[in-house]
């Protein structure tokens, strides 16, 4: 699914305007829901996402979330949803970057319904030269729960990178709703500190090196 999605959505990129990105802040417009879904662009084929209150019919204020949940969150429509956005490097294309990539995922009970954020890396022809994820997060992951779950990841962004693009997709597994949930997304770039050049630079050798191989396939 991703991959389709991936290839939809740089169809679009294309013939898009991006935001800029600025060290330091959430790139991701909108991620925690209370915009209802601003800032997201459904997928051709897809329907996209809904935000809806916290309460009986979803999660519970009481149940496992984020403490600073706000009132709203994100919940899947129809057997698959999903939504992206972008956003352009700028000034920023080319420096030594590192990333912070969260979100809070999760579903209802021991259903299999589940949420998957993805972050894809891409240079200046919108090739995809690298990306990031955080899920699904299925019911053995949340103990059979209802609710949230934080999860994290981080790493340094390929030396190529000029753009990014977040898809945030949901997927029914049973039951009658999507139950695919998420809330508090959040994506920042910072400097890398002196000294950490080197394992940058040598870290888009090796995706470089990567890259090469594939293609001699």
């Amino acid at each position: 699914m991703i991959k389709h999605l991936l290839a939809l959505g740089l169809l679009a990129l294309s013939l898009s305007a991006q935001a800029q990105a600025t060290l330091g802040s959430n790139l991701i417009v909108n991620g925690d829901a209370e915009s209802d879904v601003s800032g997201w662009t459904g997928f051709d084929g897809y329907e996209l996402f809904q935000a809806v209150d916290y309460g009986s019919s979803w999660v519970l204020p009481t149940q496992p979330g984020p403490a600073d949940r706000g009132s709203k969150m994100f919940a899947g429509l129809g057997a698959q949803s999903a939504g992206f956005q972008t956003v352009a490097l700028g000034d920023l294309a080319g420096q030594p970057l590192r990333y912070a990539l969260s979100g809070w995922l999760g579903g209802w009970a021991a259903q299999g319904d589940n949420a998957l954020l993805y972050v894809s890396f891409l240079d200046r022809q919108d090739n995809e030269i690298g990306h990031a994820a955080l899920g699904p997060v299925g019911p053995a992951d949340r103990g059979n729960q209802t609710g949230l779950f934080l999860q994290t990841t981080s790493g340094l962004l390929p030396a190529q990178t000029a753009s990014l693009m977040f898809s945030l997709s949901m997927e029914r597994q049973g039951g009658g709703d999507n139950d695919g949930y998420a809330d508090n997304l959040s994506f920042v770039v910072s400097s890398v500190p002196e000294g950490g050049t080197l394992a940058y630079a040598l870290a888009g050798l090796a995706l470089l090196g990567g890259v090469l191989a594939r293609r001699r396939r």
